[in-house]
């Protein structure tokens, strides 16, 4: 299945919305048209084709969504209409909450086409969506609109393009498992490959049919609007331009594809359609169309995945040169953080709450700050409120399932009050769609929390010291320990349900962070050979145990020398308290705290 999904990307995974039919109520029909503020939009049609392809040309876009043929013939499923303006075309597609736009395509004003198009998404009460956006698309709208839009990457629609030699030749070992599906086709000598033409269109049809009957079982709407853009491409390849390509096996079709040129160094792939109940069909059929089809284009794009774990699998397993990043950008006073521009805000409020130093939170940003993991709130230019949402896995019923640590929750002094800190909560629960774990710094953080939908999960115990073991002889080894063996350690032993898990990145990390705060990380040994783990660091008179697989008669032993070793005369040892959203999620509790 090439293309299972809208050209916007709008379709059934978790984080899409999924069109509906008659949604589009946010403006007014004028004269067929309908207009947002001096946009002109009407419903796509083969006129539209000449002009279309004049703006796509202008641009050098490889992403499939920039194809009048897609836009086209998925045109009925999914209401797209198009509009120029400020030397630009903008496509849309009706959603079930208005409208999403493409990014501005062509040689004309692209930031004032936004601003018209925000404006008009105002004045309906609506919020501006625009998808796709390429990296450097997202970059400018960043550097034009600060602080303005969320922009979250879209992996289900990245677009998968190839070495056209690699699909041809199909050299290495890697490859080894296709060239062998294809020896197994080619198993008698009885198939034969044509161009899809009048001759032989109807038999494609039939064979569609048949391949629909196949999944009849799971037939679904998604199937359906697919089939009906298949249906398009068939009708009007001429007027299209569309290039197919037919495989035969003992002289029925098996297998047929369909694309076109999209720029001068690559070919795009809309459909690829084969039996597979006939061994060897789909991989014939990819390096058939490739080798004839798109001879004398460097590159192939074969469309995105739509999220369909076998589809993924499958387009994975030709190993493609560029997996081709898209984004969406929808008007928000909640945004990422973006760690080129907004250091210096994050600064002034880490500073302002937390009092931490220029130093340490310099190397918090340069070391756990990404595009996708801390969300800020801006007054105009200016960032006023952050928190940062750090991923890590979380063991439920068993399965280490993705969650979000969520650290640093601040606003500025003089913007509290505002219900900022609650909206970057909300939203997060909303856009990262996974279990959030936090620690309150303090007691009276643990209602505000609860209000938000937290629940106090269940505590790792802390185990009771033994001081009548302070004069016992060492009972355990200590020594230098990497973080990916602490990881490991700490993985065995404080696995089970509830438990919160750090990748290796992040435990080096905290490793580095104690070091800088007079601490060390150490690996143990005890008496028995069983092994296990010790963090600690010093506060003044103080021995802070960070966290630890020891028990408290194997701390009481070691405290003595511990204390002459550090300077320190008292023990401070508690585990943190762990609380979790959603509240179903179940125990959750955490050893380690991370910055």
């Amino acid at each position: 299945m090439q293309n299972a999904e809208p050209v916007f990307g709008y379709k059934k995974s978790q984080k899409n919305k999924t069109i509906e039919k008659g949604q589009n109520k946010n403006t007014e029909r004028k004269n067929g048209d309908k207009t947002v503020e001096n946009i002109q939009f009407h419903e796509i049609t083969l006129e539209d084709q000449d002009w279309m392809k004049c703006r796509l040309s202008e641009e050098r876009r490889s992403a499939c969504e920039y194809s009048f043929v897609n836009n086209f013939i998925w045109r009925k499923s999914y209401q797209v209409e198009v509009g120029e303006t400020e030397g630009c075309l903008v496509i849309r597609v009706g959603t079930k909450e208005g409208y999403c736009y493409s990014y501005p395509v062509g040689g004309g004003n692209k930031k004032k086409v936004i601003e018209t198009l925000l404006e008009g998404e105002r004045d309906g009460g609506k919020s501006l969506t625009l998808y796709p956006l390429l990296r450097e698309d997202k970059e400018q709208l960043k550097e034009w609109f600060p602080g303005r839009f969320l922009l979250e990457q879209n992996r289900d629609g990245f677009d998968y393009i190839y070495s056209r030699e690699s699909l041809v030749t199909l050299k290495g070992k890697k490859l080894h498992g296709k060239r062998n599906h294809i020896a197994r086709f080619r198993e008698g000598e009885d198939w034969s490959y044509e161009i899809l033409g009048e001759e032989n269109v109807g038999a494609c049809k039939a064979m569609l049919e048949n391949w629909k009957q196949m999944r009849i079982e799971k037939w679904n709407e998604d199937m359906d609007r697919e089939m009906m853009a298949l249906q398009e491409a068939l009708h009007y390849r001429k007027e299209l331009g569309l290039v197919g390509g037919v495989l035969y096996k003992a002289g029925e079709v098996v297998a047929f594809s369909m694309g076109e040129p999209l720029h001068e160094d690559l070919f795009l792939v809309h459909f690829e359609k084969a039996y597979p109940t006939v061994q060897g069909a789909y991989p014939m059929m990819n390096q058939q169309f490739a080798s004839h089809a798109c001879e004398g284009y460097p590159y192939v794009n074969r469309e995105e995945d739509t999220g369909d774990p076998g589809l993924r699998k499958a387009k994975l397993s030709y190993y493609p040169e560029i997996l081709l990043e898209k984004y969406r950008a929808t008007e928000s006073p909640v945004v990422y953080a973006d760690p080129k521009r907004d250091g210096d805000g994050i600064m002034e409020i880490w500073r302002s709450c937390f009092g931490d130093t220029r130093d340490y939170i310099s190397f918090y940003l340069e070391k756990r700050l990404t595009e996708d993991n801390m969300l800020v709130i801006y007054d105009k230019e200016r960032v006023v409120s952050m928190a940062s949402f750090l991923p890590v896995r979380y063991q439920k019923g068993g399965d280490l399932i993705p969650a979000r640590y969520v650290y640093g929750v601040a606003t500025l002094p003089e913007y509290q009050g505002r219900g900022f800190a609650t909206m970057l909560i909300k939203t997060a629960q909303k856009i990262y769609e996974e279990p959030l774990i936090l620690s309150p710094a303090e007691e009276e953080l643990h209602m505000f929390y609860s209000r938000m939908g937290f629940a106090l999960g269940c505590m790792a115990k802390q185990p009771r010291m033994d001081l009548t073991m302070m004069e016992v002889k060492q009972p355990v080894k200590l020594f230098p320990i990497s973080s990916e063996d602490y990881r490991k350690r700490r993985d065995t032993h404080y696995s089970g349900e509830g438990y919160v898990q750090w990748d290796e990145e992040a435990v080096a990390y905290a490793m580095a962070v104690n070091e800088r705060s007079n601490g060390q990380t150490l690996g143990t040994v005890s008496e028995s050979g069983e092994e296990g783990i010790f963090m600690y660091r010093v506060e003044g008179d103080t021995l802070v145990v960070v966290e630890t697989t020891l028990s408290g008669e194997e701390m009481g032993a070691l405290l003595p020398e511990l204390y002459q070793q550090t300077g320190t005369n008292q023990l401070k040892w508690s585990i943190p308290k762990a609380m979790v959203w959603p509240p179903d999620q179940g125990e959750g509790y955490l050893n380690l705290t991370l910055g």
